[in-house]
């Protein structure tokens, strides 16, 4: 059975968050991106918002016509646009919100919980591992095993993306087997597991991920959640406006819009979603080592 230590922060540090303690875990997400918060809220809850909160709604009550027209929006509905507009970029975070922290791992002690706002968006753990490692020096095996692979399959010569990604893929093989580098997983979404387990202490883990951070985060991205939360509260303002089309008043009365509101947020919706696979979300990068 797997031993679950606490990720102890020592003399390493963190990109993303703010200090709370010696463990990572002690450390708070960055306002507006708790994954710990993030689409949890209740209808009974008091409605009450964060600074970053109260920009977008003042941007949704805006867009929607509010103060001139009335807006037929509760604080709990036009929170859930907020919290499913940052959920959604936060999902497709571009590569320059990359960050960073550090712990030390002990000796016998293989898995260790993550912060939510860490290992939703977990790219890479290194380590150091002291099984089976064998120094890149020239006359190793791991040095001649590398030659010899470029040669037998003429690597700088003719050779299309496919294969290079095939390259890629057979070069982290070896480089797990015959490196330093310890290899990881991510167990029930909540902790990482190091393979083999450290035997010295302290070991130092790196983790490489993103995070959207409010006060960092480019303007562009952050235009882009008030547009998409404008558009997720226009829908659900449509559908209540569709529950009547004519209100009674003096005159004949009043024609409602609902069913345009409806239109015209569903074609809003699919072209910011097209914005954030093209635009926001980065393609899959090259690496070279």
């Amino acid at each position: 059975m797997a031993t679950i230590g606490k990720p102890r922060l020592a003399g390493w540090g963190n990109s993303a968050g703010s200090f709370g303690g010696r463990d990572l875990l002690d450390h708070k997400a960055p306002e507006g991106f708790d994954p710990d918060k993030l689409n949890k809220n209740y209808l009974k809850d008091t409605g009450e918002f964060s600074k970053y909160e109260e920009v977008i709604k003042d941007y949704i009550l805006a867009q929607l016509g509010h103060p001139v027209i009335r807006v037929e929006l509760t604080p709990h509905q036009i929170k859930t646009c907020i919290d499913e507009a940052a959920t959604r970029i936060s999902f497709h975070a571009p590569l320059f919100t990359r960050q960073f922290a550090v712990f030390d791992a002990s000796a016998g002690v293989n898995m260790y919980e993550i912060p939510p706002y860490i290992i939703h968006n977990l790219e890479y753990v290194v380590y150091k591992k002291t099984l089976l490692s064998i120094q890149s020096q020239a006359g190793t095996l791991e040095f001649d095993f590398f030659i010899k692979y470029f040669q037998d399959n003429f690597l700088f010569r003719n050779f299309d993306v496919g294969e290079f990604y095939l390259m890629q893929q057979h070069l982290e093989q070896l480089r797990k087997i015959l490196s330093q580098e310890g290899s990881w997983d991510i167990i029930n979404n909540k902790w990482i597991q190091l393979s083999p387990s450290p035997v010295v202490t302290p070991q130092p883990v790196i983790m490489e991920y993103r995070c959207l951070d409010y006060d960092t985060l480019h303007p562009q991205y952050l235009n882009w959640i008030q547009k998409y939360a404008a558009a997720l509260a226009k829908k659900i303002l449509g559908t209540i406006r569709s529950k009547y089309k004519v209100l009674p008043s003096p005159g004949g009365g009043a024609q409602l819009d609902g069913a345009e509101l409806i239109r015209e947020a569903n074609e809003e919706i699919t072209r910011l979603e097209e914005i954030l696979l093209t635009e926001i979300e980065e393609p899959a990068p090259f690496t070279m080592f």
